[in-house]
């Protein structure tokens, strides 16, 4: 076989048209081998002749895309010191851009004898390691452009792949549960009709099953364990072909992209699936453990871990933080996607002990003309000390605001308590996000994600109920804030079921007339129900699946309008925080951009908010000088609307404010209305007049004169 030099740059293997670039960075290495595997498993090894700091490369003419690979490392293996090369063990390329087949869990694997972890093992692992595939880059994109949506303009929808689409009756049953299945005309309609603008996919990024939970017959469904951080993760590809799910994934984004649809991945750059010093060598801890991974200090054998998992990626090393930058800029410029979530991001900026905003992760995304310009959503927190950093991203960031969701949830299942902070979250989160020069809509809000319960759930269970997951009930989170009416669980109680549906009005309404970005989980607008399981990252199954063929019509017609009047008033999408000044018109000073009334329509005051009165509040929101639409479409310049929340739970009056505030209002969303297609008669409402809101409910009242 024709072995050249080849490059150190690009890191990978690139198929230039007449032959493949491989290159793999170690530091410790003192030799390394390329192992070409033919269709039988064949294995063919191939040194790399050379090495340009620390990089191995070598250029192979005729390899071709479909060519299935890996590597072996040959140097010190001393665990007391962090070094764990060991050549019998076959290794996953870090920069591979598809994965072929799955782990095949095995004592070979691992680099000591189950039962004595201090032993040497060196048995060959290749015949139950996946494979890394040469993939062909040329893809007809056709005139693919980014929608590229403001953020203040984005509704977020959280998906998993398989979860979304694997019960769907109408997509083909050879695509469910694929890239395919996702791009299918059901599922795209599906998305538009709720105003969608971005879907947000769980981890695709090529991950690791668990042996302990395949011993138990479950799985890592959620996909937080990831192995390739190039390549999508081949069992969500209906195209079997050894990298056809590259393509695959290429052509889903295409098509949503078509649709006006953007897609943002969720990365999990803080660890891999290679777990803790017991855990199997795979790829990184063969290649170069203390490169790739934060070691403890006093004792090199064991991992710093402030992700849970068992390690922590090490983002003080330059070629780990390349391997970050070179994997968004590549799912950026090569698969077209429009931005990313990163999971447990506080982790990233742990260059030494403390989460630091200036961490080198930042300042290089910052000055990156690539990754600098898509959405970027930090999930900001983690598990080690001081890990909640909410609001102390910088300023290019937005963030999951969980102060949000805890507010929310709290207000609507009747705590006193949170009233101010209510209106706080309500209006965008000012003061988590405005002395860091951001705008509302750094805050990307939502009442249910993937981790914890679906929306249904929160308003049907005071308690977990996760014994499905084979852990006692002592997995997921004890403090849900949620209330389940009255009854645990299903019921027959019509009054119970009438006010689930009610709260669930009363979730999405607020979720999409706060200021900041709406992100809601699948499913939530339909019914999805886990049975109250709140960790269903096991479970890969119809537990978690969304079952099309339960479809609360109601909450699905309701979210679409909900969605369309946040759709249709700039009001609800501002770009910029509100300051209770007046606003200005015609060069003359006018009503404030927004007041807080209390239900006898006086404005709150200092007393009232310190009062202890904490279940009912109203909000006006002055849209003088702002387009929006009427009920019927038509375009109005003055588009003011009131918003009365009450948790209470027996009706309240609320009066509306005087005449210069507004000389009609027209009731367009009540929440106790039983068909979410019609909720208003359209009521006209006159300056200091009353509205009787029914207990726990929401009413919107837009001004119309």
């Amino acid at each position: 076989m024709d072995v050249w030099p080849g490059t150190a740059y690009p890191l990978g293997a690139s198929y230039d048209g007449s032959g493949t670039n491989f290159a793999l960075f170690s530091e410790v290495a003192a030799l390394v081998e390329l192992c070409l595997f033919d269709a039988d498993g064949t294995e063919t090894r191939v040194e790399l002749p050379d090495v340009d700091g620390f990089v191995w490369h070598a250029f192979l003419p005729n390899v071709e895309p479909g060519q299935r690979y890996g590597y072996r490392v040959h140097g010190p293996n001393d665990p007391e010191r962090g070094l764990r090369c060991n050549p019998a063990k076959l290794l996953l390329d870090p920069y591979a851009k598809a994965i072929d087949g799955r782990i095949e869990w095995h004592e070979s694997l691992f680099g000591y004898h189950f039962g004595d972890p201090d032993s040497h093992n060196d048995a060959d692992s290749a015949e139950h390691m996946p494979k890394c595939v040469v993939t062909n880059p040329f893809f007809d994109w056709g005139v693919d452009r980014p929608p590229r949506h403001a953020y203040a303009d984005s509704v977020i929808y959280e998906a998993h792949v398989k979860g979304m689409t694997q019960r769907h009756p109408e997509v083909p049953e050879q695509l469910r549960g694929t890239y395919a299945g996702i791009a299918h005309p059901v599922i795209v309609d599906h998305l538009r009709a709720l105003g969608v603008t971005a879907i947000e996919l769980m981890p695709v990024h090529h991950f690791v099953n668990d042996s302990m939970l395949l011993d138990k017959g479950l799985a890592n469904y959620w996909g937080y364990n990831t192995i390739g951080f190039l390549a999508p993760d081949s069992k969500y590809a209906s195209n079997i072909t050894p990298g056809g799910q590259v393509q695959e994934f290429k052509a889903m984004v295409r098509t949503l992209h078509e649709a006006g649809i953007e897609v943002i991945l969720d990365v999990v750059y803080n660890h891999t699936g290679e777990g803790n010093h017991l855990g199997p060598t795979l790829s990184f801890r063969g290649i170069d453990n203390a490169a790739y991974y934060r070691l403890a200090e006093v004792s090199p054998k064991h991992y710093t871990d402030y992700t849970g998992t068992g390690n922590t990626l090490n983002v003080r090393h330059p070629h780990t933080l390349q391997l970050i930058m070179d994997s968004l800029r590549y799912w950026i410029l090569e698969m077209h996607v429009d931005g990313f979530r990163f999971d447990l991001a506080a982790t990233l900026a742990r260059e030494f002990y403390d989460v630091n905003r200036l961490a080198t992760f930042f300042e290089l995304v910052q000055q990156d003309p690539v990754v600098s310009q898509v959405k970027l959503i930090a999930e900001p927190w983690d598990v080690g000390p001081g890990g909640y950093q909410v609001g102390n991203f910088p300023p290019q960031w937005t963030e999951w605001n969980g102060k949000y969701r805890d507010t929310v949830r709290d207000f609507w299942r009747g705590d006193r308590a949170t009233i101010g902070e209510f209106a706080a979250r309500l209006t965008g989160s000012a003061d988590l996000y405005e002395s860091s020069g951001r705008r509302p809509v750094a805050s990307i809000n939502f009442v249910t994600a993937h981790d914890g319960f679906t929306l249904l759930d929160l308003v049907s269970y005071n308690e977990k109920h996760n014994e499905a997951n084979d852990d006692n009930n002592n997995d997921g989170e004890n403090h849900n804030r949620s209330w389940n009416c009255g009854i645990e669980g299903p019921t027959d109680d019509a009054a119970i079921i009438a006010l689930r549906a009610q709260q669930r009005r009363n979730l999405l309404a607020t979720l999409f007339l706060s200021q900041g970005v709406p992100m809601i989980s699948h499913g939530d607008e339909m019914g999805r129900t886990q049975r109250g399981n709140n960790n269903g990252y096991c479970q890969d199954n119809e537990l978690t699946w969304m079952d099309w063929g339960k479809i609360d019509v109601d909450l699905l017609a309701f979210t679409r309008r909900i969605a369309e009047l946040r759709r249709a008033h700039p009001i609800f999408r501002r770009r910029r925080f509100f300051d209770g000044r007046p606003v200005r018109r015609r060069g003359e000073d006018t009503l404030p951009d927004l007041a807080w009334f209390t239900p006898e329509g006086a404005q709150m005051t200092e007393e009232d908010w310190d009062s202890g009165f904490g279940r009912a509040i109203g909000v006006y929101l002055n849209g003088q000088g702002i387009a929006g639409r009427d009920s019927r479409g038509r375009r109005v310049v003055d588009d003011s609307f009131l918003l009365f929340f009450s948790a209470h739970h027996e009706p309240i009056e609320f009066r509306t404010p005087g005449a210069e505030y507004g000389l009609a209002w027209e009731i367009v969303v009540d929440t106790t209305a039983d068909s979410a297609g019609d909720t208003t008669d359209g009521t006209i409402v006159d300056p200091n007049g009353v509205v009787t809101i029914g207990p726990r409910a929401l009413v919107v009242l837009r001004g119309v004169g």
